[in-house]
């Protein structure tokens, strides 16, 4: 039977739940969908080529939910790592039945997210369609008004969804739904604001990742050839400039599940055959007493299963990375971003270049590996500053280095600035978000430089990095698996012929060659 809906609070206060409950047994259908019109993000065009894909957790921890407290059929289909194009995808539909259909909106992924939905709507007319995801909060009046889609869910989604399928055939109540945005008879926008986060994480669940085929996740850094990913916490603190997170509605404060909730989905991952994640926290180790608990739950249970993390340099002593490096943690995340001390400062980092050489060198003495984010093209920046940042990268030599031209993010300080002071001439975001389309070329800072340019200096700082001697030499006698070998292999071979104008791919081979691509896309793409 379907049971109550927990009551949350957020912010100190206890939203109104709905009580009404359906009798009907609802086919709830998740989608994450192909991805063959995604504007490139954070990654050069090459190293999206090799990333490998990842599971799903959006609709994967919705899926979790509803199987936990609702009586609802929940099927799966995520038309990434299968290489389904649109058409594919529409075939594979027209053998499904669905009363609803969830998809995961970022704004990187509207363009192949509203292709979706039309074929959906195309295959599946009495269908509700409803999409969540960072870009309908960011953007909930322009959404709602692409007219395959029936409704926005705005914030954390598991609660708010099994509310919305409880009360789905029960229209007087939508009004009263926290977090829903739909369109009333009259065609005027009903947007009833936030879905309130809650405290308790792990009330949550676990993702269901048995729905999906685990042999399709990999990933260039992967030791394994299975990965997965998990988050064990939500929310940071820090409020860099480039960052939507300190301005964001959903979020509540830094919050975090519990030791032996994390470590019970570490063994439900080993039943599966999964043996490494990639935790995707914000920040992971912003409270190292949580962090210490974790690790000793882990120890406890001899849970043989390898991890790693994005931490802040403010947040690592050397007792924390042992103690880390004992339980499984293999690798750690930074993000440096700048190569000096003046630019950490600009874009709010609160860290300093002394900080990142004394903590990056504390994990290599406990032998983890160690990856490295550098952003160029950033506000104010110059060409020394970028020269600084590469040599900081090849002295701090990790493992791995991340380069990427800086874009402005929608929902940051500095895409608002940027339109307050006129270095971003439109509100290039709110329009695309009206009318996406194939081709679309991302912002850059044009500040001090041109987009050509910055392609020409991101080009530079991967050939500095990655084709020295020592570095190829080292990395090859750490490698311990075949299938490891060959993931790096292709990407250093890309790093080699790597050119400012590289275009990845002939479009018309696109459908074909479905199951290896990422989007066309040129290197100026970034964000």
């Amino acid at each position: 039977m379907t049971q109550a809906l927990p009551v949350i609070a957020s912010n100190n206060e206890t939203s109104s739940v709905i009580q009404d409950q359906t009798d009907k047994k609802w086919r709830v259908l998740l989608i994450n969908p192909p991805r063959f019109s995604e504007l490139i993000g954070k990654n050069p065009a090459i190293v999206e080529k090799h990333r490998g894909f990842n599971p799903p957790l959006g609709i994967l921890s919705l899926a979790g939910y509803l199987e936990e407290h609702s009586d609802f059929s929940v099927d799966l289909i995520d038309a990434q790592p299968k290489g389904y194009s649109h058409k594919q995808l529409e075939t594979i539909l027209e053998d499904r039945t669905a009363d609803i259909v969830g998809i995961t909106a970022m704004t990187f992924t509207l363009i192949d997210v509203l292709k979706t939905v039309r074929t959906i709507r195309k295959v599946m007319p009495n269908a509700k369609i409803i999409l969540g995801g960072p870009h309908v909060h960011l953007y909930p009046e322009e959404t709602i008004r692409h007219p395959e889609v029936d409704f926005l869910l705005q914030g954390e989604g598991e609660i708010a969804f099994l509310q919305l399928l409880n009360n789905l055939d029960n229209p007087a109540s939508w009004s009263q739904i926290k977090g829903l945005v739909y369109l009333d008879d009259d065609g005027k926008t009903i947007d009833n604001g936030i879905a309130p986060s809650t405290e308790n994480l792990d009330a949550l669940g676990i993702p269901a990742r048995h729905l999906l085929d685990v042999d399709d996740y990999t990933s260039l850094l992967g030791r394994d050839n299975v990965i997965t990913t998990m988050f064990t916490s939500r929310g940071c603190p820090y409020r860099c400039t480039f960052c939507d997170r300190p301005f964001s509605p959903v979020l509540s404060g830094f919050r975090w599940r519990s030791a032996t909730h994390v470590a019970d989905e570490m063994e439900r991952c080993i039943e599966l055959g999964i043996s490494e994640a990639f935790i995707y926290d914000d920040t992971f180790t912003v409270r190292r007493d949580r962090v210490f608990e974790l690790c000793d739950e882990i120890l406890r249970r001899n849970i043989k299963f390898r991890w790693d993390v994005r931490a802040h340099v403010n947040t690592m002593t050397p007792e924390l990375l042992a103690r880390m490096k004992e339980a499984g943690c293999d690798r750690i995340h930074y993000g440096v971003e700048c190569g000096n001390d003046r630019m950490l400062k600009v874009i709010k980092k609160n860290a300093t270049i002394a900080k990142v050489r004394e903590v990056v060198a504390a994990t290599k003495a406990v032998n983890m590996e160690v990856l490295c984010y550098f952003i160029i093209g950033q506000q104010t920046e110059q060409a020394s500053d970028i020269a600084d940042t590469m040599k900081l990268a090849r002295e701090l030599d990790p493992n791995y280095a991340h380069f990427t031209i800086f874009c402005p993010y929608p929902g940051t300080e500095i895409y608002a600035e940027g339109l307050k002071s006129g270095v971003i001439k439109q509100d290039v975001w709110r329009e695309f978000s009206l009318n996406p389309r194939d081709g679309y070329e991302l912002p850059v800072w044009e500040e001090n430089f041109t987009r050509h340019e910055l392609r020409e200096m991101l080009v530079k700082c991967y050939k500095s990095f990655y084709l020295r001697p020592r570095y190829v030499a080292r990395n090859l006698l750490r490698i311990r698996r075949l299938g490891e070998f060959k993931r790096k292999l292709r990407a250093g071979l890309s790093v080699v012929t790597m050119t400012a104008n590289q275009k990845l791919y002939n479009p018309a081979k696109m459908a074909r060659k479905a199951r290896d691509i990422v989007p066309a896309a040129s290197y100026e793409v970034s964000s």
